[in-house]
């Protein structure tokens, strides 16, 4: 009897641990694709709108900005800028949206709420990409085939300064404090350490061809995608002293990290896949293969999906995140 009370009592015991034990719910499951959107000719780069509700795609080959409609996926108007734009950034505040227009020289200004075009500005040969200052008062813009940086005043939208930085530039990124812009150049396998004042500080190696940069949001580390090596390099910003390396797909060219900082996607343009880094470990947990051709990778402010803009497919993938 006492035997029969001990089997009873173990198998409420079990099933009490099951009732508690933690489940597999479905932000603990693996990042996938969940949704395609087609958008123009040769889609560049991404970027959301601070609010989240609406991500801008540029179209290279077709001179266009397709708007998304995150919740509902839906493009919901398109707009004509510069010849061949190629990057997009949205000020601080949400209203204005600046497009790199690599063929034509300028930059196109556009404001947020209405989708008008308002301004044109003229920088450098060929810019490749743009970034606002975390306060929004300056932009600043890589020109690859003159290397150089041209820093725009935002109020006024005029160029106010012209940085000097390494051989073909074609990406920047602020850290999240503002003090520090990173510029990839690719063919001398550095990044120029600017600060707000567009001065030059430093300058780190990294791997081949280094294509895109990213800071974490603590702005601790910096991502340095290496496009012919395959590889991402990780900086420590406060040494400016590669501390690691980390192999990915064929031909990186974009890298973003989640809001949370958590993890970083990295779009791999020749292997038609999207690595998933985990940022504490350094190790990538997942490849993401529903893509073709990936040339730019984002994340909504909240973390929950990850845009990528397939070059070859005309289309948005729509990653549904862990975050």
């Amino acid at each position: 009897m006492n035997s029969t009370k001990t089997r009873t009592r173990l198998t409420l015991a079990a099933a009490t641990l099951m009732m508690f034990a933690p489940v597999n719910t479905p932000a603990d499951a693996a990042p996938r694709v969940t949704s395609t959107i087609e958008v123009g000719d040769g889609p560049w780069e991404v970027a959301f709108t601070p609010n989240g509700k609406n991500a801008y795609v540029t179209n290279g080959f077709e001179d266009t900005v397709s708007v998304i409609n995150v919740p509902t996926g839906n493009v919901t108007y398109t707009i004509t800028v510069g010849d061949f734009p190629q990057s997009v950034a949205f000020s601080p505040n949400g209203k204005k949206a600046y497009v790199a227009n690599a063929f034509d020289n300028t930059v196109s200004v556009i404001a947020v709420a209405t989708g008008d075009l308002t301004d044109t500005i003229t920088v450098g040969e060929h810019p490749d990409s743009v970034a606002f200052s975390p306060k929004g008062h300056r932009a600043y813009v890589v020109n690859v085939y003159d290397d150089t940086v041209s820093v725009i005043n935002v109020k006024t939208g005029t160029v106010v300064d012209t940085a000097f930085v390494g051989d073909q530039p074609a990406s920047v990124a602020f850290s999240p404090n503002g003090t520090q812009a990173y510029v990839v150049n690719n063919l001398d396998n550095t990044v120029s350490v600017l600060t707000l004042g567009s001065e030059l500080i430093d300058t780190i190696i990294v791997g081949d061809y280094p294509s895109s940069v990213a800071f974490s949001p603590n702005g601790k580390k910096a991502f340095v995608t290496n496009r012919n090596a395959a590889t991402v390099s990780i900086i420590t910003v406060a040494t400016g002293v590669v501390t690691n390396t980390i192999s990915v797909g064929v031909g990186p060219s974009s890298v973003a990290f989640s809001p949370n900082g958590n993890n970083a996607y990295v779009a791999n343009f020749d292997s038609d896949t999207v690595s998933v880094i985990n940022v504490a470990t350094g190790v990538v947990t997942d490849t993401i293969t529903e893509v073709d051709g990936p040339q730019s990778v984002e994340f909504s402010p909240n973390g929950k999906k990850a845009f990528v803009a397939n070059r070859n497919a005309d289309t948005v993938s729509v990653i549904k995140t862990r975050g």
